[in-house]
């Protein structure tokens, strides 16, 4: 599609853009995190910013904000030149963002959440807080916002609490807002509510750039949209001329017709054992009504994005969640939900999101991580035989190719792949029956991934069972199917032979567009009743 871009206002009466960045490049040593990059918004629109993981928009976010400083490139607020790095009271004074982790300090009340550090009108003048409510009250109600300043901050909604984020930014002068997917923990009436407050601001005069991974509320709320992909600007267009195919298209890179496939034969899996099943699974605030299975010898995926629920279902087949309703079986017995012990006994075997905060116990030696889930087998009535550690860690290294001078190495000294490697090694040491691995290759090179990955495939080879969490298309392209969340509920799956664009779409809430042959569609619904300030 040809670019519509958003020129810069010329010209006699002229308004210039709220913001304008050009030729925008910035690297992290070897890594490109931005080139050639721009953007431009217009005082009073609501302009979506959209991209895969990695398209740059976090490095232009904090270009725009002035927490990083660009290789090259000029940007200009309102026509002039952006304030010096370091000025943060300029910087206020021009652009904000609210994040998707929320800024307000939950102890303390709103208002003085509104004017932290300008509570008084000197550093040694004292604070007169019967001002300041009122300040604040005044404040909000000039934004609209029907929130009582002296609560405390702790017991405000999320969507209470944005809107407190977005009139502290108003307060310091800014017009131009950054909402960094400020829709991942609402449920549908308060985005409703959001969207509503926000074209009332804009009515005002005040623009936002809009960053969001749901496709669909691009269309609801913005009339520009502007593409990244692989840290560099693809395309900015009006909304209301760029169709839902168009755009995932323009984030993935990758027609419709280019079809993704695992190069592996069809297989019947009419005849194999079911070895992982989930019937009605509910969990408060995260998912409703989950049901799929994983057969032996099979590798599915679980796809979605952040505020889809898929993370908490993988956490709740390994006992990590209770659920409120619905059975978790292994090889055709149940399994005890909100019990690890319960879902290790059952053969579960887990590689968690995060390694850095579950994955792993830093100041402990690569043999000692790697066991941790089978030290009964490594002595007699309870005791661990260093002796015997060291032999079964060894043979784990081997196996997973990990790069360490020894079993006795702490884990910390690792890179980040082979840090990895012992997280899966620890999942594989029970020999599990399933396998569930959140986001496996999350921070790892390239080299890393393949083997991976390629690890996950041979458990399913291995007349095991694989369920791969995550929302990265390398991460699933290993897979036999792919099972696709948006807003807690299963709303497509889809057997090989998909596209990127198949997944994204459906990942993006905008399955509904076009159905591939390949998918088995399900229609969109809200998020779970009872949703939670994290959209679980």
């Amino acid at each position: 599609m040809a670019e519509s871009a958003t020129a810069p206002a010329t010209g006699p009466g002229a308004t210039a853009p709220v913001a304008e960045a050009t030729g925008i490049s910035k690297r992290f040593g070897a890594t490109v995190a931005l080139r050639d990059a721009r953007i431009t918004v217009a005082p009073g629109e609501s302009h979506a910013l959209v991209g895969r993981n990695g398209a740059g928009k976090s490095t232009l976010v904090s270009i725009l904000t002035g927490l990083q400083q660009p290789d090259t490139g000029t940007l200009r607020f309102s026509g002039e030149s952006a304030p010096a790095f370091g000025d943060i009271d300029a910087w206020r004074s021009r652009v904000a963002c609210v994040y998707q982790r929320s800024t307000i300090i939950g102890d303390l009340t709103v208002a003085e959440n509104l004017f932290l550090n300008r509570q008084s009108a000197g550093s040694v003048r004292p604070i007169r807080w019967k001002h300041l409510r009122r300040r604040a009250d005044e404040l909000l109600g000039e934004y609209g916002v029907a929130v009582d300043p002296a609560a405390r901050a702790k017991h405000l909604t999320v969507e209470q609490r944005q809107f407190v984020e977005i009139a502290r930014a108003l307060s310091f002068g800014a017009r131009f807002i950054i909402l960094d997917e400020p829709t991942a923990k609402l449920d549908a009436r308060g985005i409703d509510r959001l969207f509503g407050k926000l074209r009332d601001l804009q009515r005002q005069g005040v623009a936002f750039l809009f960053i969001s991974h749901h496709l669909q509320e691009v269309y609801d709320l913005c009339t520009t949209v502007t593409v990244y992909r692989d840290a560099a600007h693809i395309l900015t267009a009006p909304v209301a001329e760029l169709g839902h195919q168009a755009l995932v298209e323009a984030m993935t890179g990758e027609s419709a017709s280019t079809a993704t496939t695992t190069g592996r034969p069809r297989v019947a899996w009419g005849d194999a054992t079911e070895l992982l099943a989930l019937d009605g699974l509910t969990l408060p605030g995260a998912c409703e009504d989950i049901s799929f299975t994983v057969r032996s010898g099979e590798v599915v995926g679980l796809a979605g994005a952040t505020a889809s629920g898929n993370v908490q279902v993988g956490e709740a087949i390994a006992g990590l969640h209770r659920t409120r309703t619905g059975r978790i079986s292994v090889g055709g017995k149940t399994v005890r939900t909100g019990s690890v012990p319960s879902a290790l006994s059952a053969g579960v075997g887990l590689v968690p999101e995060d390694r850095h905060l579950q994955g792993l116990v830093n100041n402990r030696s690569v043999a000692e991580n790697a066991t941790l889930t089978v030290t009964d087998q490594l002595g007699p009535l309870g005791t661990v035989l260093p002796a015997r550690t060291r032999e079964f860690a060894r043979r784990m290294i081997r196996d997973l190719d990990i790069k360490t001078p020894g079993a006795a190495t702490p884990v910390s000294a690792l890179s980040g792949g082979n840090q990895q490697k012992v997280v899966i090694a620890r999942a594989l040491a029970t020999d599990p029956h399933v396998l569930v691995a959140i986001r496996p290759t999350n921070g790892v090179d390239v080299k890393s991934k393949e083997f991976l990955l390629g690890k996950i495939r041979q458990v399913a080879d291995g007349g095991r069972a694989a369920l791969i969490v995550s929302d990265e298309l390398d991460d699933l392209k290993v897979c036999d199917r792919v099972v696709v969340m948006f807003h807690g509920r299963v709303v497509a799956e889809f057997e090989r032979g998909w596209t990127d664009e198949d997944i994204v779409a459906a990942v993006e809430g905008v399955c509904g567009d076009t159905t591939p042959a390949t998918a088995s569609p399900v229609s969109a619904v809200p998020a779970p009743s009872g949703a939670d300030e994290h959209g679980r």
